[in-house]
């Protein structure tokens, strides 16, 4: 107990960004409970409230209750967050390792995914989602494929740095196979820099997807968003300014906790970076 005391006192970016992001996946587990209302009932005669008793955060222009849906909204955010997080990471991992130690992999595989960073990642998403239907599930692809190529850089470099070290070539002389050099000696390297950059990518995905449903090209209007939401409520934000502000609030602390966390990784598995921070 005394030693998880001391690893939060030191790192407390962790202990910030940790704790909030739990709340927010306990809200998002639990909103049949946290939200009384059907996050997808109309009523003509309560529409644009302001926040009251009734309504904590008023109603929208249909009348729905804002609270219920920002809370709903809280599961699209997270899902395609922590799914396009692991999915770029699982597979950008995969081509990185192939690509950095296979050298004839590499030149191809590395022009492939210099074309799809040159790409910016809305426009990419946009344009997938474009040959396809507006779901959640073709959001979470779309964005994993812009995201994968940033993975594939990062671990890519690794192994190529890593394969040069004198225990890599100890082993390859020992008879060692490839796939045991790469997943034993070089795989396990790239771990620490690998969580810090999922974290990076599941707030750069969750903000992604916003701006896709924002814009009416993300999930269907049928699935309460906080892009969606903010996107129903631009029409009169100047008078009715809740129905954008809480659902931005809750995008903003979101993305700010798991940069946070993500902060207090990289201090605690790199300490001199701590040191010269």
């Amino acid at each position: 107990m005394s030693r998880a005391f001391r690893f939060l006192r030191r790192y407390p970016t962790i202990a910030v960004g940790g704790t909030l992001l739990f709340l927010l996946i306990l809200m998002a587990i639990f909103a049949p409970w946290i939200a009384d209302k059907d996050p997808m009932a109309l009523s003509p005669v309560h529409r644009a409230r302001v926040p009251s008793e009734r309504f904590w955060f008023g109603t929208d222009l249909l009348g729905r209750d804002v609270y219920a849906r920002v809370v709903y909204g809280a599961r699209v955010s997270l899902v395609v967050g922590f799914t396009v997080a692991i999915l770029s990471a699982v597979i950008g991992t995969i081509i990185g390792l192939t690509s950095g130690f296979v050298r004839w992999i590499d030149a191809i595989v590395m022009r492939v995914m210099d074309g799809l960073m040159s790409i910016p990642t809305i426009l990419l998403a946009i344009a997938l989602i474009a040959l396809t239907r507006a779901s959640l599930q073709n959001v979470i692809i779309a964005i994993t494929i812009a995201e994968v190529p940033r993975v594939v850089r990062l671990v890519r470099g690794l192994a190529l740095s890593l394969r040069e070290q004198p225990y890599v070539e100890a082993a390859i002389a020992a008879g060692a196979s490839p796939v045991r050099v790469v997943f034993k000696h070089i795989f396990p390297n790239t771990i620490a820099a690998l969580t810090v950059q999922t974290t990076y990518i599941c707030g750069l995905a969750i903000l992604a997807e916003a701006s896709l449903s924002f814009i009416g090209a993300g999930v269907p209007p049928s699935i309460p968003s906080w892009g969606n939401i903010m996107a129903e409520g631009r029409a009169l934000w100047q008078i009715k300014p809740h129905m954008i502000a809480f659902p931005a609030l809750f995008l903003s602390v979101t993305i700010l906790s798991i940069n946070m966390l993500g902060d207090g990784l990289r201090d605690a598995i790199d300490p001199r970076m701590a040191k010269r921070i």
